[in-house]
């Protein structure tokens, strides 16, 4: 929550997708999902939050009192759910405050937080129960005046300014995403729209979507791993050394969590799904031979890192078939696929294995040839079968 990019000007416009997390302290809960997760968007009985009153007086914060205050800042999508929000800003100009000054983003968070943090202790204070819902009704937005800055999230707190304090709403600091072309912005106004129907999918099929930790045999030892790597030239002192440090370990052997339906790996003949560059004039025959196995019931492996993996992968998963893909970092404390995969595990058709610990890594990190042939060995080790399989007659 307090991670922030180095080279990233916080002041400039652009897309923000920031998620604020609930304080446990504070007790206070923002509403409950309910509705069916198999009913679509639109629907009367599409998953939803029903706010308390507490999440309708962040809400009304969030769509008054933000751009209110600036105006080039406006809400795109947002999601409140009972322990956080999601809000997806667009920035549509120079963040600037009423006098001119540049505004780091931080400081409109950290005004929209200690509004919330007044309103909710308002509310707390106040008697009646009537007298809670005029003085929610009422008002706008308090502690983002830019006479009087609120702290920053930035880091430090406005210069000169002393304000009163009151129990915080959300913890400190906020998660932000930076969507820097039109896929990555879909595929964030999907996720935040998606969170009340993932929330229920994860609450009706509680084994399949939550990382599971362990208890899978890979049948990959250490020593094996690293004989497979120096055969396939991709073995460095360095290198392996860097990629064992990464590796999920247990008695010497290459451990793996997963997520999603493990019955996948444990109940159905596995087949892996890698493809070589000398191959490459016979996609066309291993995608055949994949699907042909698929519609038998055999359950695909793969990593998906060439392009030609992907094809094969997507063409299966189009089929209504199940998958098994090797995630190439491990499983974050609050891990959530995609809204796709999110469906695929929700159906049982898709597990997803990480031989990996979780490390933050940036955007535009490249894998290592190393760290591709590890997960290309863990495929065929799963699968007990060589990925040479489909040449065979």
């Amino acid at each position: 929550m307090q991670r922030r990019s180095s080279s990233h000007n916080y002041t400039a416009a652009g897309f923000y997708h920031i998620t604020l997390s609930v304080d446990k302290k504070q007790g206070q809960s923002l509403g409950h999902v309910t509705g069916d997760a198999a009913k679509p968007d639109g629907h009367p009985d599409a998953p939803r939050t029903v706010l308390s009153p507490v999440g309708a007086m962040v809400e009304r914060e969030l769509l008054q009192s933000i751009s209110a205050h600036y105006p080039m800042v406006q809400v795109d999508t947002y999601a409140i759910m009972p322990e956080h929000v999601h809000i997806l800003l667009n920035v549509t100009g120079r963040l600037l405050s009423y006098s001119g000054k540049a505004v780091h983003l931080g400081q409109v968070i950290a005004g929209f937080k200690y509004g919330c943090a007044k309103k909710c202790w308002q509310m707390r204070q106040a008697e009646p129960a009537a007298t809670v819902a005029a003085t929610v009704a009422g008002g706008s937005a308090a502690g983002i005046s830019p006479a009087s800055p609120a702290p920053t999230e930035a880091g430090g707190s406005a210069a000169g300014t002393e304000k009163p304090s009151f129990p915080p709403l959300f913890t400190r600091g906020y998660c932000d995403v930076m969507p820097v072309d039109a896929r990555q912005l879909a595929m964030q106004r999907a996720y935040i729209a998606g969170n009340p129907r993932s929330r229920l999918l994860r609450m009706e099929h509680r084994d399949w979507l939550r990382p599971q930790q362990g208890g899978i045999d890979t049948a990959l030892t250490l020593p094996a791993l690293r004989g497979y790597l120096q055969r396939e030239n991709a073995a460095s002192p360095e290198a392996l050394a860097q990629t064992e440090c990464r590796l999920l370990q247990a008695g010497g052997m290459v451990a793996c969590h997963t997520y999603g339906n493990r019955a996948l790996l444990t109940e159905h003949r596995c087949l892996p799904v890698v493809c070589h560059r000398k191959d490459a004039s016979r996609l066309a025959e291993q995608k055949a031979r994949c699907l042909e196995e698929a519609a038998k019931g055999t359950v695909l492996v793969s990593p998906r890192i060439a392009k030609g993996e992907q094809e094969i992968m997507n063409e299966v998963v189009n089929h209504g078939y199940a998958v098994i893909v090797i995630a190439d970092n491990g499983f974050a404390e609050r891990y959530h696929p995609s809204a796709d995969r999110m469906d695929l595990c929700a159906n049982g058709r898709l597990l997803i294995v990480t031989p990996w610990q979780y490390q933050y890594r940036p955007k535009d990190e490249s894998l290592s040839v190393t760290y591709c042939k590890t997960m290309n060995c863990l495929a065929q080790a799963l699968c007990r079968t060589k990925d040479s399989w489909w040449l065979s007659s």
